[in-house]
C-alpha cells in the first residue's frame, strides 16, 4: 500500500494540471516559453504518474481498469470484475 502522502501528491498534481491547462495551452500557442516556465512545475500533466485507484501502487498499472496487476488478480479471483475470468487450458 502506498503512503497517503504519495496518493495526495498525485491528486494535487492532477488538480493543478486541470487548473492550468487552458493557460498552458494559450502560452504554448503564443510561443511564450519564458512565461510557461514561470508556471508551477506540478501544473505540467507529464509529471503525473499512473497509480492504482485502490492501493496507490505505481508499478504494474493496468490502464483499462485503473488498478494494479496485483489488485486486478485478486479482484478477478473473487469475481468482482464482470466479464473477466481466470484462464485455464
Amino acid at each position: 500500500m502506498a503512503k497517503e502522502s504519495m496518493k495526495a501528491r498525485e491528486a494535487k498534481r492532477k488538480r493543478m494540471a486541470k487548473k492550468f491547462a487552458a493557460k498552458r495551452q494559450a502560452l504554448k500557442d503564443a510561443g511564450d516559453f519564458n512565461a510557461l516556465q514561470l508556471l508551477p512545475r506540478n501544473s505540467c500533466p507529464v509529471r503525473g504518474r499512473n497509480r492504482c485507484k485502490l492501493t496507490g501502487r505505481p508499478r504494474g498499472y493496468m490502464r483499462q481498469f485503473g488498478i494494479s496487476r496485483v489488485t486486478f488478480r485478486e479482484m478477478v479471483s473473487f469475481g468482482l470484475i464482470p466479464g473477466v475470468t481466470k484462464s485455464s487450458w
